[in-house]
């Protein structure tokens, strides 16, 4: 039996959001921080020689630069103020994840509710801080080290250089909290979304180019296109697979009032890890490119070996870069879902599941399904970001985007695209309980 609320979503209607205020209000919101946002990839930092600056990226933007620069909407090929971009929030989040599975302390934090969340925030701001200090410090070396790319070196632009990106990636962080709160959808994931967005244009007319020039066919360029459209579609559909677990409740008496057993679903995500499996993969795969660049050369002989079977495009990173994902994709899976509390908190609120024995055997259950689904949903991760690399390495197409950016951008709209109809759909329940009081004022 469908429920009022599955009816009303089904004859949900976007002619209603000019009608809902509360809702234009939110996006224009949102619209406005991303301009600022954008506008700050274009502020250059103080002392940078542009030009040598130029021919340094050229080097190294096959390594965690190029990645970086990707995220962050082309404000690290610039050095602007926002070049560190919201990396530095999003690694102390999982950091302060991955320790609250760890210590007891933050676990016992994680279970007051909201205000141990609030806690947790707080640590992760600090931590925000601390790694951004690091970070920054690190690329006023790394560009002193460069050439000719800083005017004046010294510790006056070390600390101009650690103050200005430091600030930048707060105001981000700042930023996406109120993008979050007053806008529409996880600021922190629009912020990148934004970044990632911001390049594709650029790279349309590229292509275009090259198919100008001759350099690729206009059976190519569409194919490309058709490509692109079919490969969107079936990372929605993945992104939206499920398996749901039958969960029963049993009878209750309240009072002398008898309820009768409801039934409900766990729904188990095919793709629990998101993201991150193909962030971390990358990033440790691009480290000892990003090393080299920086050297020009002059490393050492076993760095310069490394890099040569583990460049971008050979058979060893492929490899590698797989196996990362997969790994990561059943660590990431196991820190974020815990199966024993979710057998607990069942217990607890007399749930089961049916044929299944309360407590451990349910905990044993929901592994096992969560293992199954988990090693689906790492070869369509897997699948999805070595295609790309694939045919950029061997059939030399113009890719400017990879498996990772492109799960990012479609998660994001997705989740945006969901929020939206959410609040949509709270605009037209308000309007049928306005509806019914009136009518309900009227019979009186």
């Amino acid at each position: 039996m469908v429920s009022a609320a599955e009816q009303l979503a089904a004859n949900l209607n976007f002619g209603a959001l000019g009608k809902a205020e509360e809702l234009k209000k939110r996006i224009w919101f949102t619209l406005g921080a991303l301009l600022v946002y954008r506008l700050g990839t274009y502020i250059p930092m103080p002392g940078i020689n542009p030009d040598a600056l130029a021919d340094v990226f050229k080097n190294a933007q096959q390594g965690i630069i190029g990645l970086f620069n990707m995220f962050s909407g082309g404000a690290v090929q610039r050095m602007a103020i926002f070049a560190l971009n919201i990396m530095p929030y999003i690694s102390a989040s999982i950091i302060i994840q991955l320790l609250t599975s760890v210590s007891p302390t933050l676990e016992a934090l994680k279970k007051e509710g909201e205000a141990g969340r609030k806690q947790l925030n707080q640590y992760t701001r600090y931590l925000t801080v601390v790694l951004a200090l690091f970070q920054a410090y690190g690329i006023a070396v790394g560009l002193e080290g460069s050439g000719s790319v800083v005017a004046e070196p010294g510790w006056f632009f070390r600390i101009s250089t650690v103050i200005t990106l430091t600030g930048g990636t707060m105001f981000l962080m700042w930023l996406g909290e109120q993008i979050t709160s007053r806008g529409i959808g996880n600021g922190t994931s629009l912020i990148i979304f934004a970044g990632i967005v911001a390049e594709l244009p650029g790279a349309f007319v590229r292509t275009l180019e090259l198919g100008r020039e001759g350099a690729i066919s206009t059976v190519v360029i569409l194919a490309m296109l058709v490509m692109a459209v079919v490969v969107i579609a079936f990372i929605v559909f993945m992104e939206r697979a499920q398996r749901r677990l039958l969960i029963q409740y049993p009878k209750r008496q309240v009072g002398n009032r008898i309820y009768e057993g409801q039934s409900s679903h766990l729904p188990l995500k095919l793709n629990t890890s998101g993201v991150i499996p193909p962030i971390f993969a990358s990033s440790l795969l691009l480290i000892p490119t990003t090393i080299a660049s920086f050297m020009q050369g002059s490393g050492p002989e076993w760095l310069q070996t490394i890099t040569t079977h583990i460049g971008h495009g050979r058979p060893l990173y492929m490899v590698l870069y797989v196996a990362l994902i997969v790994f990561f994709c059943f660590f990431y899976t196991a820190i974020v879902f815990n199966p024993v509390e979710t057998a607990d908190n069942l217990k607890k609120h007399g749930g089961f599941i049916p044929g299944i024995r309360p407590g451990e055997r349910t905990a044993e259950y929901i592994d096992y399904v969560l293992t199954r689904i988990t090693v689906v949903g790492a070869a369509y991760i897997a699948a999805v970001c070595l295609f790309p690399e694939l045919l950029i390495s061997y059939a030399s197409l113009p890719f400017y985007f990879g498996g990772t950016s492109l799960l990012i951008v479609v998660s994001v709209t997705m989740d945006t695209v969901s929020q939206i109809q959410g609040h949509l759909l709270a605009h037209q329940y308000e309007g049928l309980v306005k509806k019914a009081k009136l009518r309900g004022g009227r019979r009186k």
